[in-house]
């Protein structure tokens, strides 16, 4: 039988082989090789640069058109909302009296009980659901300006040609060039994570050991970063955290990780999962001491404290790095702080981290997107642009209890990056109020009349 060969065929494969040669090494000279080394040719601060430039320009063709055309552009609704100075619930009580009666002040603070009461607790009812301080943390951080994303503006419609070519030229930008290229750095990070690692797994334990697992890890993250396109800018490295502390950070994304390991090693804390992240866990978990807990073990919070307890005892082992929250806020705020972290001693280094909304959402919103999906969006986004701010130190002082050091330690981290300190739980992203809330604002009024009662009493 004779068999004949095509030369077109030939050829394809000859292109497909030069192509696939010329993109490896491309990836190995310009990205692989300078993250091993910890250096940067200063391709992404230009880029960050170049679209900086785009987004003004896109921006003023908007404003443009929306006044040709007498539409109004889509402000956040948050910017409608004139902030109220915070006043005390009693004030607030005493001023609805006030208002509501031809009283004098010291008869209506004297009253058990005015009708017109109900109205403060309406009040703040009806201004919950108008502007919910807790839900909208749960949800996207919505932009002044569009970047020329489609799902960061969801009112978008035609404004100009230039504007609808230039989105699609960038539409086609991301997806067929800046996405493979980042699917094919992550491949490569996360390969070489598991592969080195399992490797330097069969060493003895020893000084060769810690030194190869931190050049691994530090190289690994640094691809993976560069897989997201990431530009980060580091703060006050001089408090960056050390070996025997804990690493506390607020809490946007999975991707925090990241960003905070191609800095620094530390040793992370989590559950054990199963498929590809279980692979990489029990990689990891061969060079480096991570404490990693069964399912059944998270919610036994005594065994928690004992296992980072003994990590934080041996001095010589790396930083553990814990985000408190628990889960993932949208960016614009930090809630609170679980005391358990707070609660094991050793010092605390408290890392502020902030992402730049305008080149990507880096926010999770883990009950609308799964894990694949959502690094899928990160990866065909612009780029992921934050800065990490490196706090001093922080230690419990002899009157202060957990909780305490917990609500001074995020304080730290809400000002330093231009957060809102919130006090509510993070947990409400997927359960309900907790009653101690609602008993909480009845002892409240309930204290107030009282006190009034034994006013009254007195006088």
């Amino acid at each position: 039988m004779e068999l004949f060969f095509n030369p077109f065929d030939n050829l394809v494969c000859i292109l497909l082989g030069i192509s696939l040669t010329v993109w490896f090494t491309l990836l190995l000279v310009f990205i692989i090789v300078p993250a091993i080394f910890g250096v940067s040719f200063g391709i992404r601060r230009l880029y960050m640069k170049t679209l900086l430039k785009l987004f003004e320009w896109a921006t003023l063709r908007i404003e443009r058109g929306a006044k040709e055309n007498n539409h109004h552009l889509h402000k956040p609704y948050s910017n409608a909302i004139i902030a109220k100075e915070p006043t005390s619930f009693e004030e607030e009580i005493k001023e609805i009296r006030r208002s509501g009666s031809n009283k004098d002040l010291d008869s209506a603070s004297a009253s058990e009980f005015e009708m017109s009461d109900i109205f403060y607790f309406a009040r703040r009812g009806v201004a919950s659901i108008m502007d919910d301080e807790v839900t909208k943390r749960f949800s996207a951080e919505e932009l002044e300006s569009w970047n020329l994303l489609t799902r960061s503006n969801n009112n978008f419609h035609y404004i100009s040609l230039r504007l609808t070519v230039l989105w699609g030229l960038g539409l086609l930008i991301r997806y067929s060039f800046l996405l493979p290229l980042r699917v094919t750095l992550a491949f490569t990070g996360v390969g070489l994570l598991v592969f080195l690692t399992c490797v330097i797994g069969l060493l003895p334990n020893g000084r060769m050991k810690n030194f190869l697992s931190e050049k691994v890890h530090l190289m690994c993250y640094r691809i993976c970063v560069r897989a997201l396109t990431a530009i980060i800018t580091y703060h006050d490295s001089e408090n960056k955290p050390k070996k025997g502390g804990i690493c506390v950070a607020n809490h946007t994304s999975p991707i925090d990780v990241i960003i905070l390991a191609s800095d620094g090693c530390y040793a992370m804390v989590g559950q054990i999962h199963g498929g590809l992240m279980g692979v990489i866990q029990r990689s990891m978990v061969k060079a480096c001491p991570h404490i990693w807990f069964e399912r059944s073990e998270v919610k036994d919070r005594h065994l928690v404290a004992k296992r980072l307890s003994d990590h934080l005892e041996v001095k010589t082992k790396l930083p553990i790095l814990i985000f408190p929250e628990g889960t993932c806020i949208n960016n614009t705020s930090v809630m609170m702080f679980k005391k358990g972290s707070f609660e094991i001693g050793g010092t605390v280094y408290p890392v502020a981290i902030k992402y730049d909304p305008r080149f990507g959402d880096a926010f999770w919103n883990s009950s609308k997107f799964g894990m694949v999906s959502y690094l899928l969006r990160m990866m065909s986004s612009w780029a992921i642009v934050c800065s990490v701010w490196y706090l001093p130190p922080m230690s419990r002082e002899e009157d202060e209890d957990a909780v305490q050091f917990a609500n001074r330690v995020k304080a730290a981290i809400a000002r330093q990056g231009g957060l809102v300190d919130l006090l509510w739980d993070g947990g409400l992203k997927r359960g309900k109020v907790k009653e101690t809330f609602k008993e909480e604002q009845q002892k409240l009024y309930s204290k107030m009349l009282v006190g009034t009662q034994e006013d009254r009493s007195r006088s």
